[in-house]
């Protein structure tokens, strides 16, 4: 049974994605402090805010280098929300510098007749990483729950994992790379499809732990 840690920062309800994690399987573990995060088998970073304060709270609990050597390490990383923007650099929501793991900005939906800013409900996702790890046993155009005004815009079209349409705008809707992966919308808020995923990236982070003993 993995042991993934869910990183605080006050900024989201962890209880909710611990509950997800656990119903998958994880033993699970809210904390700010490095040791544990090092220790865990995986982490997740979750988030429900504004950039700005996000990256407030992690600097000042001096978190945003330790999430960058989790990375680094090869650790399964995976971001939900908030947790997915501030993997960039930079966002037009304030002036904070986000934490740079990947190049790209996070931008605000543009003002369209009729749409609907924030973006919140359900909506379908286009896979366009479809052999990733993360979306296993999901069927074509999964539903899931979005709750955002801001999406990220990587520099690097590789990055993107799946993709939503919001109006007439397609965006990105998860990313993924090498041992991190993060997604816009709330798994743990989407049903069934949503423990699937969080199903699924504990699985990810048992596979990792077979590799690293050497099986």
């Amino acid at each position: 049974m993995p042991n993934i840690a869910v990183i605080d920062y006050d900024m989201g309800n962890l209880h909710s994605a611990c509950k997800g994690l656990q119903e998958a399987g994880a033993t699970t573990q809210i904390t700010d402090q490095a040791a544990v995060l090092h220790q865990a088998d995986g982490v997740v970073l979750p988030g429900v805010g504004a950039f700005d304060p996000a990256m407030q709270h992690l600097n000042d609990r001096g978190l945003a280098p330790v999430i960058r050597d989790l990375i680094d390490s090869g650790k399964p990383f995976l971001g939900i929300c908030l947790g997915l923007q501030i993997l960039f650099e930079r966002g037009e929501e304030g002036q904070e510098a986000g934490l740079g793991i990947f190049p790209g900005v996070v931008k605000r939906f543009q003002s369209e007749p009729n749409l609907t800013i924030p973006h919140m409900g359900w909506n379908q996702l286009t896979l366009t990483q479809p052999d990733l790890p993360l979306w296993k046993h999901l069927p074509p155009g999964a539903w899931v729950y979005f709750v955002h005004s801001y999406y990220v815009e990587p520099a690097e079209a590789s990055l993107t994992a799946a993709t939503v349409t919001h109006g007439s705008q397609s965006v990105t809707a998860a990313i993924a790379r090498d041992n991190v992966m993060a997604v816009q919308f709330h798994p743990e808020k989407s049903s069934t499809l949503g423990l699937q995923i969080l199903a699924n990236f504990v699985e990810f982070v048992q596979q990792r732990q077979l590799v690293g003993v050497g099986l």
